[in-house]
């Protein structure tokens, strides 16, 4: 009995011990990635590892893993003379620099392996391609990103070839979005939430960028509920790399529904968002390039939105000495904010500072960048003929081939044809001419589809054209803007007020020609609108109180009219808003009407309930610049401005057009 109840209390005391050592290795606490990395037995193991694992910088610094890998690992390898572990060290170093923004570190050292390709395998050759791809892209070498993407399709690590993002780096965003959703769009399936986020908010960022703000903040939006939905999908296993991925990606989104409310100058709305986008891309970007700049402009973009708000305490935590801008377009943009903090806040010295500052930046842009860029879109646009022209040889070869298959067919039924009688002869004719009408109506669809292209890259480059005579159009104002502060004489600044109405009313009619489909007319109420709105922006003192109708809906003048009429408008509501209303009378009404009598012919009038014209005012009229330029205008429509001096009150201006 005494030996039975020692050997249960052994017994006993084995389970203990044995539940206790698991509960220790259970408590032991999971190796971070850095740890996990050493503990793997090769070089081939650990390469798949650090390419294909996340949240690898999390715990440990990039400087630390370049240490380990250069130290530890590589070194060794160059004094063993291992070739296939040097290689592979060397890949892995290079990912560590582009991880840290050093692209022409990681380039040179990708260029060196490229050298020896030949002897490596099919799986780091595909990881050193993507990387250089990467590299080139971040150093806009847009040719060579070019000749690596080919290279990846020619080895069958990709099937095809997209240059939809080199045309965005290159200012073409509508021919970008239209290649790629093209090329994107068919590949999609409904259940795939991730990939349908992806799309729309790549649609987003073309559109956004090619300055169609509301059409771009409505695909973000379905983008934010493609996301959604897929984080909030309990019934699909997820891996943790997918949901990091999600959340990074959600980050961006709503980076970008933020920009797009600033851009739209709803900045109250846009602050949760921004806010939002910086909290999910720190969680959630590590060992991702892009990272950090996303993060600048979001919280350059929360910067602003407080500018305008007038809470500079808020603005000036985000716009800190702090905050790193290493693109142009951040430090440009982080520059502009400083002036106009500076100019809020009545420090014009440094206001000035920042402003010189950009028109250099920029003036070394359009210097340095402006040549280098359209030899890039030319090369670009003839590597894609090359490709082209390629795939139309494949294309003649397959049709090559089914024309001897063809012509292989009608052999045999010439062979069957002399054992049937004459009705099958007719029927097989008729074979044969149906067949030939299916081949010619394919080539008239290609030709067709090669014509639509073409028409479409044609309007691409005409809204281009525009948007880039609207852009300098707004630096001259600019220029004016800054000489009016730089300028004493009441009578100058007026006189350069004046100027910088004109050129803006002149730069909106390029505007809405670029924003409309049809490139060859100008929609007039709509127009008129933003033309009083700038006008009222110069006039600050002015203009609120009064009640401004506009009639000129349906009414479309080409540019050759528009212009003149643009012109004309922006003299006659600048004189109402300067003399018409002197004692700013909330009861003050202006009248604008255009209506076309037909294709060619319309009637035009103006008039104000102001305090009218002076009784010397055709005196005036031999003097003023207002007025000469306003008959001038109008010899250009081809007709002659009239004055209605019989009323007492106000005044009213009209023509017919041609």
């Amino acid at each position: 009995m005494k030996k039975l109840c020692e050997n249960v209390l052994l017994l006993f005391f084995g389970l203990f011990t044995i539940g206790f050592s698991f509960a220790q290795e259970g408590n032991q606490p999971e190796k971070n990635p850095f740890e996990q990395f050493q503990d793997l037995n090769n070089a081939d193991e650990q390469l798949n590892y650090f390419f294909n694992s996340q949240n690898l910088y999390r715990e440990t610094s990039t400087y630390d893993w370049l240490d380990l890998v250069t130290i530890r690992y590589l070194n060794p390898a160059k004094q063993d003379e291992d070739t296939e572990n040097i290689e592979k060290y060397r890949l892995i170093q290079s990912k560590i620099f582009y991880d840290l923004g050093d692209y022409d570190k990681s380039l040179a050292i990708s260029k060196d392996l490229y050298a020896v390709k030949d002897s490596l395998n099919i799986y780091i050759k595909s990881k050193l391609l993507d990387l250089m791809d990467d590299n080139y892209g971040q150093l806009k070498m847009y040719p060579q990103q070019i000749d690596v993407r080919k290279e990846k399709r020619e080895l069958g690590i990709t099937d095809n070839v997209a240059f939809y993002d080199i045309y965005s780096n290159l200012g073409l965003h509508r021919t970008a979005m239209n290649d790629y959703i093209a090329k994107v769009k068919k590949t999609l399936e409904e259940s795939d939430f991730y990939a349908q986020a992806e799309y729309y908010n790549a649609v987003g960022d073309f559109l956004r960028l090619d300055e169609s703000v509301p059409t771009a903040l409505s695909n973000y939006k379905k983008a934010k509920g493609f996301i959604d939905v897929f984080l909030s999908d309990i019934t699909r296993k997820k891996t943790e790399k997918a949901t990091q991925d999600a959340l990074f990606l959600k980050g961006i989104i709503d980076g970008n529904i933020g920009k797009t409310h600033l851009q739209l100058k709803q900045y109250e709305e846009a602050i949760p968002y921004l806010e939002s986008a910086i909290k999910e891309l720190k969680e959630n970007g590590i060992a991702r390039s892009a990272t950090s700049e996303n993060i600048t402009e979001n919280s350059l973009a929360i910067s602003e939105c407080y500018l305008q708000l007038n809470d500079y305490a808020n603005a000036t935590d985000y716009l800190s000495d702090n905050l790193q801008a290493s693109t142009t377009e951040n430090i440009l943009h982080k520059n502009r904010l400083l002036a106009l903090y500076y100019d809020k806040t009545g420090d014009y010295k440094n206001e000035t500072l920042y402003l010189r500052k950009n028109i250099r930046i920029q003036d070394s842009i359009s210097e340095n960048e402006s040549e280098l860029r359209k030899q890039q879109l030319a090369t670009v646009m003839g590597q894609e003929m090359e490709l082209s022209k390629a795939l139309l040889a494949d294309q003649k070869i397959a049709l090559e081939k089914s024309r001897s298959d063809i012509l292989e067919k009608d052999r045999s039924i010439n062979l069957v044809r002399i054992s049937l009688l004459f009705t099958l002869l007719g029927f097989a004719g008729l074979v044969y001419a149906y067949l030939k009408s299916i081949k010619n109506q394919r080539l008239i669809a290609e030709q067709k589809y090669i014509i639509e292209n073409s028409l479409v890259e044609k309007d691409s480059l005409l809204k281009e054209i525009h948007h880039r005579v609207k852009n300098n159009l707004q630096m001259v104002s600019s220029l004016l803007s800054l000489q009016t502060k730089n300028t004493r004489s009441k009578a100058a600044i007026e006189a350069l007020e004046e100027g910088k109405s004109r050129v803006k009313a002149m730069a909106l009619i390029h505007q809405k020609l670029y924003q409309n489909e049809d490139l060859s007319v100008i929609e007039m109420q709509s127009y008129i609108e933003s033309l009083i709105n700038s006008v009222q922006s110069v006039y600050k003192k002015g203009g609120h109180n009064i009640n401004i109708t506009i009639d000129a809906e349906g009414v479309e003048l080409d540019i050759d009219r528009a212009i003149p009429f643009g012109l004309m408008l922006n003299e006659l509501v600048s004189n109402s808003f300067k003399y018409a209303f002197p004692d700013d009378d909330e009861n003050g009404k202006i009248y604008i009407h255009i209506r076309k009598n037909g294709e060619n012919e319309g009637y035009f009038e103006y008039s104000d309930n102001g305090i009218g014209l002076p009784e010397d005012s055709e005196e005036r009229a031999k003097s003023s610049m207002g007025i000469r330029l306003m008959n001038r205008l109008a010899n250009q429509l081809q007709t002659t401005l009239n004055i209605d001096r019989s009323s007492d009150d106000g005044v009213r201006y009209w023509f017919n057009f041609k």
